[in-house]
């Protein structure tokens, strides 16, 4: 039986990360595990992977869309950390075989052109902040079989983070109406989902100003340069080795994702 603490759960999630190997809940051995704690835990996790050389370079969204938050049970997303390690280039395949099930979901991501700092951030100033928005790609892997987490579980394996890919096609963000921005989601050429962006709560700024306030919390904030996925326009598809996962932007472009072993 595992003594659950915040560096255990730390250490078993990086076994089951670098092991390529999934398993239960915490919340299974640690019922009483909340949101903070389940934070502090992600913010651990992260320390262990800069110690071991690793950079932050963003951070990312989940459950921002209002199907997915009541699936969950909850009224707010919730935010992760990206670091370089994660970073794919765009056209780089992905290799299925060191991941544990990953799937993958497109997204709208902004790259800061200035610091965001909370609290109280509105939607405009957010997008005040931003550099330029690009089509992007999320490579999801929860560390729990089958997907299968409570909202701490997964806030604490950091949002179920993998890989990540921005499209090298950089767009100003004046005069860009994102909510209605439409996309179209293809496997292996054929239409599986579309999506526009008020998929992401109404208009992904307020993902951009949620996450903002949110670290401001924690004594953080959204520096110049990073990367911010703001969460997933349509439900992850499964990525398989050979396979192709394809979006299609009105505004922000065409990105494509190959699965390899």
């Amino acid at each position: 039986m595992t003594e659950w603490t915040i560096d255990a759960a730390v250490g078993e999630l990086l076994r089951r990360e670098r092991g390529r190997e999934d398993g239960g809940r915490i919340t299974e051995g640690w019922p009483e595990l909340d949101l903070g704690t389940a934070y502090r835990i992600q913010d651990a996790l992260l320390d262990r992977k800069v110690r071991d050389g690793q950079s932050v370079v963003g951070v990312k969204l989940g459950l921002t869309s209002r199907a997915k938050q009541r699936r969950m049970g909850v009224d707010d997303p919730l935010t992760g950390w990206l670091t370089d390690a994660m970073t794919l280039r765009p056209g780089e395949p992905v290799s299925v075989g060191g991941l544990i099930h990953p799937r993958v979901e497109p997204e709208i991501v902004f790259v800061m052109g200035a610091r965001l700092s909370g609290p109280g951030v509105t939607a405009e100033r957010a997008m005040s902040a931003v550099g330029s928005v690009h089509a992007g790609f999320e490579v999801i892997d929860s560390r729990y079989r089958d997907f299968d987490f409570t909202l701490p579980d997964v806030v604490a394996d950091n949002a179920s983070s993998s890989r990540f890919v921005v499209s090298g096609q950089a767009v100003p963000p004046g005069g860009l109406d994102l909510a209605a921005e439409p996309c179209r989601l293809d496997v292996d050429g054929n239409t599986v989902d579309k999506a526009t962006g008020a998929a992401v709560l109404g208009h992904p700024a307020n993902a951009l100003a949620f996450a903002a306030n949110v670290l401001a919390g924690r004594g953080m904030a959204i520096e110049p340069g990073w990367v911010v996925l703001t969460g997933g326009l349509t439900d992850a598809v499964p990525l398989r080795p050979g396979g192709t996962v394809s979006v299609d932007f009105a505004s922000l472009g065409v990105l494509s994702l190959t699965g390899t072993h």
